[in-house]
């Protein structure tokens, strides 16, 4: 087992592996920025270093100056956490070169799954079903309408290299083509550094269901179910539970099977999730594998009684999974509710400022992840989520009456917060009744706020 692991990330995430670490008995050092001096991260760790300005560039993405400490401090292994580095195949190469150890997959396996077109090709070549597109980049417009025409429009223009709801366009006919293809590239290449885009079809109301996976270094591999995640914003989650209440055992069985059989594929080792696109036939296509720690991963703890930090510094340490797929059931309901702050009123702009109150709600099954205290600072540097509200009960019903009642318990003073959105979505009908896809925001929008 390891000695001492080096944090690289900050915030919520950089908490739950400090408090990982010491139930393992494992020094844990972090890395903070001039923003982050007075963090809580920065006060639970045994140690803590400044390593920049509050840029992010200058700071939590400053590789060189990361590893360069993990030497200094004699770390044997950092912990990317999520975001940042954690999907940075550069980086993680770099860390292996070093003889450090890399909480999370090999570079080779996050270079695979992090290049979407890759991605595709090798599901495909192995039976797992993909949505209907193109394996290889698209290089000009024209070709690009002869491919959108051959799957059929509506189509989804996708940067090879995206993510985080980033980079893709809906084009509902040719006459839209051109000038998707363009903003496309255009975005792929700010975000990304890469201006190659590829083609899918666009499954329209469709459900985002993932599969949490854990696989080690001897070949085994084991899932730990489903999770609901089609309440968005932006293409991205602030809303996800544990089990989805749309899949029944006969696809559950099926759907992650498939998820074990992406992960062989790429030799896959520690935690990953496979995540699929499902229709309301209950057929489901590969979407992508996020090649590190979900932010929900804390519904998935709730339900099966196992700690994914703790598996994965196991995993990276060497030790073989210490679970049989025979161990792990179900147990209850979980939902995860993203606290951010930011205005819902004001197309989610979000909030910056001192947190002068800041009570968390406690009881049974509720959980709070969260880097923040009273006087902590929401800087603009960095995502504006404030924590992360986890409860747990016998059913899906309770549960959600469970959060409504955890929310109501929230007190935040000091930056506008989602946090009275969030309730109106568990008093939806629709939603307290599981008919929903990933345009409930959508929709809800606006019906509700006028959005769009």
């Amino acid at each position: 087992m390891f000695k001492k692991i080096l944090i690289a990330n900050r915030g919520e995430i950089a908490v739950r592996i400090i408090r990982a670490c010491k139930e393992l008995n494992i020094k844990s050092a972090t890395i903070y920025s001039e923003a982050d001096k007075t963090s809580l991260h920065t006060r639970l760790a045994d140690e803590s270093y400044l390593i920049g300005d509050a840029k992010s560039s200058e700071s939590y993405l400053n590789g060189k100056k990361i590893i360069e400490l993990a030497k200094q401090i004699g770390a044997d292994a950092i912990h990317p956490g999520y975001g940042f580095f954690s999907e940075n195949h550069s980086f993680i190469k770099n860390v292996e070169n070093e003889k450090i150890k890399f909480i999370g997959p090999s570079s080779k396996s996050v270079s695979l799954m992090g290049n979407k077109t890759s991605a595709r090709k090798l599901m495909k070549k192995n039976n797992i079903p993909i949505v209907p597109g193109t394996t290889s980049p698209i290089k000009t417009s024209k070709i690009g309408k002869i491919k959108a025409e051959e799957i059929g429009y509506p189509i989804l223009i996708k940067a090879v290299s995206g993510g985080g709801g980033k980079g893709m366009r809906v084009v509902y006919n040719s006459q839209e083509f051109d000038e998707a293809f363009k903003s496309t590239k255009r975005q792929a290449k700010n975000s990304f550094g890469s201006d190659k885009v590829y083609i899918e079809k666009f499954i329209e109301n469709p459900k985002h269901i993932e599969v949490q996976i854990l696989g080690d270094n001897f070949g085994n591999y084991i899932h730990l179910f489903e999770r609901e995640c089609s309440i968005q914003r932006r293409h991205q989650k602030i809303i996800e539970e544990s089990p989805s209440s749309f899949v029944d055992e006969k696809t559950r069985n099926r759907i992650t099977e498939t998820a074990i059989n992406a992960a062989k594929a790429c030799k896959y080792q520690n935690a990953g999730t496979v995540e699929f696109l499902m229709d309301k036939n209950k057929n489901f296509y590969f979407l992508e594998m996020n090649t590190r720690l979900q932010v929900e991963h804390p519904v998935t703890e709730f339900i099966t009684g196992i700690d994914l930090v703790i598996q994965q510094i196991r995993i990276a340490s060497g030790l073989k999974l210490n679970i049989n797929q025979n161990d792990i059931s179900i147990h209850g309901h979980s939902i995860e509710c993203r606290i951010y702050a930011e205005d819902p009123e004001n197309d989610f702009l979000p909030s910056t400022g001192k947190l002068t109150n800041f009570n968390i709600p406690a009881g049974p099954g509720v959980r709070v992840d969260t880097g923040f205290e009273i006087g902590s600072e929401i800087s603009m540097y960095y995502d504006p989520m404030i924590a992360k509200l986890v409860c747990w009960s016998n059913d899906r019903i309770s549960a959600i009456n469970r959060m409504k009642r955890a929310l109501d318990e929230f007190e935040i003073i000091g930056v506008t917060h989602n946090i009275n959105f969030l309730k109106l979505i568990m008093n939806n009908k629709k939603f307290k009744d599981g008919i929903f896809d990933i345009n409930f925001m959508i929709i809800y929008l606006c019906i509700n706020f006028n959005f769009l």
